[in-house]
């Protein structure tokens, strides 16, 4: 386990780290305010018991996102990694796992909009290359907004080795791709499947495309090239889980 700390920022970022007992907070820097919405969205639990708090003002906090374009809303949290899951043994005497998969996607913004979505439509993990994923960006878990702490991450060092390997374990692999000539809401989706999603820029790169079973894509207006990759994620992982609660 990596115990090195970091900072994140941000209401929802830091408030859900406090309820994570899976996630070691060290320190937490707030306004007088920000301390009074805490204890207004958990009266009944005191999330900075064992906590070290200091209070700053909104000015003295605002060092903590100087690099980035983001708004700290009065919170700032110092915090660990908590422990890394290891996939293989997460699969093993489970069925009807749904997971997306990353390929070379590396805007954190996107990245952590994909992790919200995820986590509200339940799916059952995200599986992304160790060395693209930006693990203590403040930009990702600002837009998460607390949902990184209610979603498995699986970090690997190469997706194609994964996807090979998830394959001889019963899974199906969907890359979504506007070449693709099915619309995946044609799909039952039922059983093991792997949704991959391609870079920004370029989408899924052309080997590893060879590690899919199907290509799909979201029937959109012909007069407009594409969706961004976060709302493309979003509108598959609702209808998945509409598709798979019909089926339960």
């Amino acid at each position: 386990m990596n115990n090195r700390s970091f900072f994140i920022v941000g209401k929802h970022a830091v408030i859900e780290a406090l309820k994570n007992p899976k996630r070691k907070v060290l320190r937490v820097f707030l306004t007088e305010e920000s301390k009074k919405s805490i204890h207004r969205k958990s009266p009944k639990q005191n999330l900075l018991k064992d906590v070290k708090v200091h209070f700053k003002t909104k000015k003295e906090l605002d060092k903590y996102c100087s690099n980035d374009d983001i708004l700290h809303q009065g919170f700032v949290a110092e915090i660990e990694h908590t422990e890394y899951l290891i996939l293989k043994d997460y699969i093993k005497n489970k069925k009807n796992l749904t997971f997306v998969c990353l390929d070379e996607v590396t805007d954190p913004r996107n990245i952590g909009s994909i992790i919200r979505s995820a986590a509200s439509f339940k799916i059952n993990g995200l599986i992304v290359k160790e060395r693209h994923f930006p693990e203590e960006s403040k930009l990702m878990y600002k837009s998460a907004s607390g949902s990184l702490e209610h979603l498995n991450i699986f970090k690997v060092s190469n997706i194609n080795t994964t996807l090979k390997f998830l394959r001889e374990k019963n899974f199906w692999v969907y890359g979504f791709d506007v070449k693709g000539k099915k619309d995946f809401a044609e799909e039952k989706w039922n059983g093991n499947n792997i949704l991959l999603f391609g870079s920004e820029g370029f989408g899924l790169n052309k080997h590893t495309e060879k590690y899919t079973d199907f290509l799909v894509k979201i029937e959109i207006n012909k007069e407009i090239e594409s969706l961004n990759i976060s709302n493309s994620a979003a509108i598959a992982f609702h209808h998945i889980m509409k598709r798979k609660k019909d089926l339960d």
